[in-house]
């Protein structure tokens, strides 16, 4: 049966009889402000009736309803405009009630233009019913699973930070707060436990963290129960984490209960834990049939407590509205949606691809140009490491240095990671930074890869430029989602308005000598090439690598762009290329306004005979067998790609077209690497005398064995000799 039809009807029969649940009393709540709160509520009801009957007419796409939720109304009452919202998919009613406190908006049409995938859905521009608003604070969440918490503490934390440095592009106020709301299901993902430990983790050393988190208890997640007691009992007793709850059906009691919490978030600067109580109506999603899994005195049990038939009683007691003059606004807001789904359905559509990929890029914002830092500055901040600089050096120093000037450069830059502080990284890539910049911004953070990636997406939202740092390319895999459903999705989903900028540093790639296995040498990239919007980067020597890192910090800064820096472990300390102390891989730290732009591949050699297309070790181990070649006659020029996303096509045909032949090195694995589709790029481009060194599909092992899975020099001189034989 229509659980739907049901729930409706059961309104109209319970008011016009005065059949009102028993409940609390609506307390000192005026009654301007209960109107408005129903209201809310029966405009998110009306929005779900009604988005369900466009569905059936073939006119509107899934979505997840708010019935039942609609105490999220209160929730919105009790904050400010002015404080960040990541929403729960259920609180429709939130954003309709924070849109009365907002001139001129019209949340009604706004959600059905989304319902119909208009393209003229002012968040989401048509790609997705999604809850959000940019003139309303609310990103856009498409997550079901609690990953908008973790940016949810970055953004929290980064009110704190941008009160001691403010970003030039900074939203929110020193005095706001940062609520993120999620169900109780939600609660129990690992992305939501790790989020709040990391809230506690902060809390407890008494960093200002002003977040609300606001669980929204249901009782179930699809068709598993919440065990009863579990949400208090797990959250209701954390260190650095004040806990409020308050029964969801009583739209006045939560509404003082947030108001309770917000005031000792913004007051205190800590988290808090709001719990509400709620009912869900209507089954987990359009398509769900409940009674397939729950039984029906349960469901009518919930549906007995309708959240709005306890605000039609608080109307009525309070003397506000009688129940007639309730159910009589409740109709009218119906009819009112009926009528603007019908002009939602007529409007325009995203029809071709290049519409729906429109956003993927953000927008270019305008930045202030800056002239670096002075001569004096600079020599105080490097100190003895600027004579240093014109000497040859390894490439994890010049990254440290080139971080340094970009620091100095741009005050909104901040580093996050584990262990990239004190001890200057595990390979000392970031040495000396924390003491010339403060704990403030370098970040010791806790090992946590999905806190490290939310606190750079958060701080993001309020105009900094985070540099991350993931310690180790197969640790990324404990976060990715963040990179793939949060940061990468975020201009898609919010049609260019909102956008994650930051440029993520991850040690990566094999030939540790002995060191770590799979764990520290992880050759796969397969997990990063296929995000859309993302950009890969991966130097090879260390000049290269300031270069480009400077190029990614300004793609982040003022091309909002989410780039991940792989810089090869094997690398950081390489001094030698043929011979122990020629010094053949070291390189003089490069002037400061030096780069090398998105796109620009490197070429050493000029020969025409073969062409060897590589990167990251590949380039090195390449070189070194260029020389051996050059030796028997084979006229070589390596071509190192630098930028893997998006791959730089248009100069890696250029330059494999005036070669007879073309060798891929590609060190990570053959089956996902980035030589298959440099195969097929070369072979489209009627470029046919190819072949391609790969890995082998296997992980890396500890010990002596270390590279023998790994393209070796001789493996590249001998492919090469049969390539060149073949041509």
């Amino acid at each position: 049966m229509d659980r739907a039809a049901i729930v409706h009807d059961n309104f109209h029969r319970r008011l016009k009889a005065n059949d009102l649940p028993t409940g609390s009393d609506v307390g000192d709540m005026d009654a301007e402000t209960l109107l408005a709160l129903y209201s809310a509520q029966c405009l998110s009801r009306q929005l779900d009736r009604t988005s369900r009957a466009m569905q059936k007419a073939g006119q509107g796409y899934y979505t997840i309803g708010s019935s039942g939720h609609e105490g999220m109304a209160g929730v919105a009452h009790a904050l400010r405009p002015t404080d960040m919202a990541f929403l729960h998919y259920r609180d429709a009613a939130f954003q309709i009630a924070r849109a009365g406190q907002v001139p001129d908006q019209n949340p009604a049409w706004d959600i059905l233009l989304s319902f119909a995938a208009s393209a003229e859905d002012p968040i989401s521009g048509g790609r997705h019913k999604v809850l959000g608003s940019k003139a309303l604070n609310i990103p856009p969440q498409t997550s079901t699973i609690a990953s908008h918490l973790p940016k949810a503490v970055g953004a929290a934390y980064s009110i704190g930070l941008a009160k001691r440095q403010r970003p030039e592009h900074a939203c929110l106020p020193d005095d706001s707060i940062v609520m993120c709301s999620f169900g109780d299901a939600s609660a129990n993902h690992s992305t939501a436990q790790g989020a709040i430990n990391t809230a506690c983790w902060t809390s407890f050393q008494n960093a200002p963290l002003p977040l609300l988190f606001v669980c929204e208890d249901n009782g179930i997640g699809i068709s598993t129960s919440t065990p009863s007691g579990w949400i208090a009992a797990n959250f209701s007793a954390k260190p650095g984490l004040r806990y409020f709850s308050c029964d969801g059906l009583n739209v006045a009691e939560t509404t003082r209960t947030a108001a309770e919490a917000a005031a000792f978030v913004r007051r205190q600067k800590r988290p808090a834990f709001l719990h509400i109580r709620t009912v869900r109506l209507y089954g987990h999603a359009g398509s769900d049939v409940e009674a397939t899994y729950r039984a029906k005195v349960d469901i009518e049990a919930d549906e007995g407590n309708d959240p709005l038939l306890h605000t039609a009683r608080l109307l009525r007691d309070s003397g506000t509205a009688t129940p007639e003059e309730a159910l009589a606004l409740y109709d009218q807001i119906g009819a009112e949606c009926e009528g603007l789904a019908a002009k939602a359905t007529k409007r325009a559509r995203l029809q071709t691809a290049a519409d729906v990929g429109a956003s993927l890029i953000p927008p270019v914002r305008k930045c202030e140009t800056t002239n670096g830092p002075s001569v004096e500055q600079r020599a105080q901040v490097f100190g003895t490491d600027l004579r240093s600089s014109a000497e040859p050096q390894v490439m994890s120093k010049l990254i440290s240095w080139a971080l340094t000037d970009l620091m100095l450069e741009h005050p909104e830059v901040v580093m996050a990671g584990e262990d990239i502080g004190k001890k200057g990284g595990v390979y000392g890539a970031t040495q000396k930074l924390q003491a010339r910049f403060g704990p403030h911004r370098v970040i010791d953070t806790l090992l946590d890869e999905q806190s490290i990636l939310g606190l750079a997406i958060g701080m993001a939202h309020n105009g900094f430029v985070p540099i991350p740092e993931i310690q180790f390319l197969a640790y990324l895999h404990n976060a990715e989602d963040q990179l793939r459903g949060e940061a990468a999705t975020l201009p898609f989903f919010s049609n260019g308005q909102y956008a994650n900028p930051m440029v993520l540093r991850i040690a990566g790639l094999g030939y540790q000598r002995g060191f770590g296995g799979h764990f520290h040498n992880d050759n796969s990239l397969a997990v990063l090439r296929d995000i859309p919007g993302v950009i890969i980067a991966c130097p090879s020597r260390g000049d290269d690598a300031a270069k480009m890192l400077r190029e990614a910090v300004r793609l982040a800064r003022e091309e909002q762009r989410v780039v991940v820096f792989i810089e090869p472990i094997a690398l950081y300390p390489m001094r030698d290329l043929h011979a122990e102390g020629d010094k053949g891989w070291m390189s003089v730290y490069p002037a400061p306004d030096e780069r090398i732009a998105l796109g620009d591949v490197g070429v050493s050699g000029t020969g025409t005979d073969l062409a060897i297309v590589t990167y990251g070790n590949g380039r090195y181990l390449s070189e070194q067998a260029a020389q051996t070649l050059q030796a028997e006659g084979i006229n070589v020029r390596v071509i190192d790609m630098r930028w893997l996303a998006p791959v730089p096509e248009a100069a890696l045909i250029e330059q494999a077209q005036t070669c007879a032949a073309t060798l891929i090195v590609d060190e990570c694995r053959r089956t996902g690497s980035q030589s298959e589709a440099l195969m097929a790029l070369f072979t489209e481009a009627g470029i046919s005398n190819i072949a391609r060194i790969t890995a082998e599909d296997c992980f890396i092992a500890t010990g002596p064995s270390y590279a023998a899975t790994l393209p070796s020099t001789d493996g590249i001189v001998a492919a090469a000799r049969a390539l060149v034989a073949k041509s």
